[in-house]
């Protein structure tokens, strides 16, 4: 492994200095042509929506010419669009203000822009044609850099791919270890982790990226083609490609464990097409949906608890079998008077969950060097293992350049995440977090739009009052050698909460850049979250299972096991949570689920898969083979064909008419 890495180790940090370097490049074009969005978010003003001052020389100004048109257009856009309210505000004066900022139904026009030269000005007409997020991305399309249409496209694609990086590396790097040390003070059994905490960390995006999209406006479809999508993907090509790398070695995969894990889910997809087919769902119903994953977690650990009982009382009874201790036999052989101990407590004792299991999915996004044990590290088969790192000038060199590329993406983050691992503990970045934490909340509170100025000034005021209690307790009752001993349960828990703070914050970016694509290229925003955002977040999948499935071994049980478990735990927590969202949203009434037939199709072709691999792998006993690859390799290829049809013939590839 050493020579792998002195090999490895260069390359990669050069590709990372160099990723980070574009990542951080386009995060300058956005956030240097987004000033009225900035000032938007701190100052509530709506942005400026009519052309600059010119005056001719007869004295009459274009400005005055202009207003008329520009504002007997915008009220007729105001009272066309339901996203509008008026509001008195404590001046006296009425003013526009979203109800949401995401409406991108109002820019079906914005091709055609008639009435207007350009797209620009039917945006600034159209204030309210905004996919949401920090970022304006179809403003940035169409109003900046206008005479470089290939480099908007790029910043664009670039900031799409950091946004992946940042939402696993997020789980990686911060809330994995979170979970880990919350189920290590909980003390939870590995296989009650394995089924609650360690599929929360290793699905973290796909779950996140669901409830960003239920709780906007309009985007729930999203949402749920996000999800289901990355089921598909994972237990088609994920498991296919595990099948066509191991097929040739005779691994068997435990078949009581592997019908129960499918009965759950072919049980969870049934639940969620006749909430498809009913078309709407209560609180009641959403709490039921994700009710069904708290019955398999009791299945689990009351199946695992039975086979502890069962094999505890084997032991005992062959206890019995045993030579005793100190008999003439067994005098002379310390080995055999320690058999019986030995034998009992191997089944007692309570192991851990492995270290690089907790990040198993999202390692690939990882900056941090996983400290590998004498067990088998999977994570350096794809190179993100950077223990035995060249000390040559070149390598130390690219690694100080990475990680000064890397600050402005991980330093925000630093500074609010709380993380208290031996190896990461830094008290100037704890007293940090813990004063800069609940200013962020203090900010994306206010980012409501139905906030005034007196209640913004409140929020910051507690805000910042709070960060300066907690960093001046941090300061006083922590070392700068090692973590907190005492109280470390409130560290983990703020790590915790910062941590699904920043997800949601990634993902509700995520979900709005796509909303933006769907805009801009005429797409159906559902069909870019089936394809690219069901990609984008099972990329870790795809490799994490193929490297741990290739050490063979539990390696293929554990690779195989989660390609099942993990889809299942993204759609009875992710889209339940998000179902729940959403229902709480809308109460008293029921949330309307939003219509779209080619669900069908993709619930039908993720059944399909199941019931392949259900038939396949019993009749193989248990022998995962090429034929249970190939055959799911065959039905992703004609899901994919199916959803094109489909998308040409609903009109979600051709031009905007999706959003009418």
């Amino acid at each position: 492994m050493v020579s792998l890495n002195r090999i490895y180790c260069p390359k990669l940090l050069t590709f990372r200095a160099i990723f980070n370097g574009f990542c951080v490049l386009a995060l300058f074009f956005l956030i240097s042509h987004q000033e009225e969005m900035l000032q938007g978010l701190f100052s509530k003003k709506p942005f400026s929506t009519l052309p600059l001052k010119t005056i001719f020389d007869d004295g009459v100004s274009e400005y005055a010419i202009q207003v008329e048109v520009f504002q007997r257009k915008m009220v007729e856009n105001s009272v066309n669009s339901s996203n509008y309210i008026v509001e008195k505000e404590s001046s006296g004066f009425e003013t526009n203000a979203l109800r949401a900022n995401r409406s991108p139904s109002i820019c079906s026009g914005i091709h055609e822009h008639r009435g207007y030269s350009t797209e620009c000005e039917y945006l600034k007409a159209n204030p309210q044609c905004n996919s949401g997020g920090f970022f304006n991305y179809i403003k940035f399309f169409y109003c900046d850099w206008e005479k470089y249409k290939a480099l908007r496209y790029l910043v664009l694609v670039i900031w799409l791919v950091t946004l992946f990086y940042l939402l696993g590396n997020t789980a990686a790097d911060y809330f994995c270890c979170c979970l880990e040390k919350l189920s290590n003070l909980l003390q939870l059994s590995p296989t009650v982790a394995g089924v609650t905490l360690l599929p929360l960390g290793n699905g973290a995006p796909d779950v996140f990226a669901s409830i960003a999209a239920f709780s906007g406006n309009n985007s729930g479809d999203v949402g749920l083609n996000s999800v289901l999508g990355g089921a598909v993907f994972v237990t088609c090509v994920v498991v296919g490609t595990v099948c066509l790398c191991i097929g040739g070695q005779s691994v068997q995969i435990d078949k009581k464990c592997f019908i129960r894990d499918m009965c759950f889910f072919l049980f969870a997809l049934v639940s969620l097409l006749v909430i498809l087919v009913v078309g709407k769902v209560n609180i009641g119903g959403a709490i039921a949906f994700v009710s069904i994953y708290v019955v398999y977690v009791f299945c689990v650990a009351a199946n695992e608890l039975l086979r502890k009982r069962t094999t505890r009382s084997k032991l005992e009874s062959a206890q019995l079998l045993l030579p005793v201790s100190g008999c003439v036999i067994s005098s002379g052989n310390v080995e055999d008077q320690s058999i019986d101990a030995s034998l009992l407590q191997s089944d007692s004792q309570e192991f851990k969950l492995a270290h690089w299991m907790w990040a198993s999915n999202v390692a690939v996004y990882s900056n941090e060097g996983v400290n590998a044990s004498s067990e088998v590290n999977p994570a350096s088969l794809w190179g993100w293992n950077e223990e035995d790192t060249v000390d040559d000038n070149s390598s130390l060199s690219c690694s100080k350049l990475c990680s000064l590329l890397e600050l402005p993406l991980t330093l925000p983050r630093r500074l609010t995440i709380p993380i208290v691992e031996d190896e990461r503990w830094s008290k100037t970045y704890a007293v940090a977090s813990a004063s800069f934490a609940p200013v962020l909340f203090a900010f994306l509170w206010n980012t409501q739009d139905n906030l005034g100025y007196l209640a913004n000034g409140i929020t910051y005021l507690i805000g910042i009052v709070a960060g300066g209690i907690f960093g001046v307790l941090a300061f006083i009752y922590t070392r700068a050698d090692h973590p907190p001993r005492r109280f470390l349960l409130p560290w983990v828990m703020g790590g915790f909460i910062m941590s699904i703070i920043w997800f949601y914050m990634i993902a509700n970016e995520l979900v709005a850049l796509l909303m933006a694509f769907g805009v801009i290229f005429g797409i159906k925003p559902s069909l870019l979250a089936l394809t690219v955002l069901a990609w984008g977040n099972s990329m870790g999948d795809l490799m994490s299972n193929v490297a741990i499935a290739m050490n063979g071994g539990d390696g293929v049980q554990i690779a195989i096991s989660g390609c099942f478990a993990g889809p299942m735990f993204n759609t009875l927590i992710g889209l339940g949570l998000s179902l729940v969202v959403g229902a709480w949203s809308s109460k008293p009434v029921s949330y309307i689920i939003p219509r779209d037939i080619s669900l069908y199709c993709t619930l039908g072709f993720l059944v399909s898969g199941l019931v392949w691999s259900l038939i396949v792998l019993p009749l193989s006993n248990m022998y995962p083979n090429k034929l249970l690859g190939v055959g799911l390799m065959i039905i992703y290829l004609s899901f994919l064909v199916c959803r094109a049809s489909l998308a040409m013939g609903d009109g979600s590839l051709h031009g905007s008419s999706w959003l009418l």
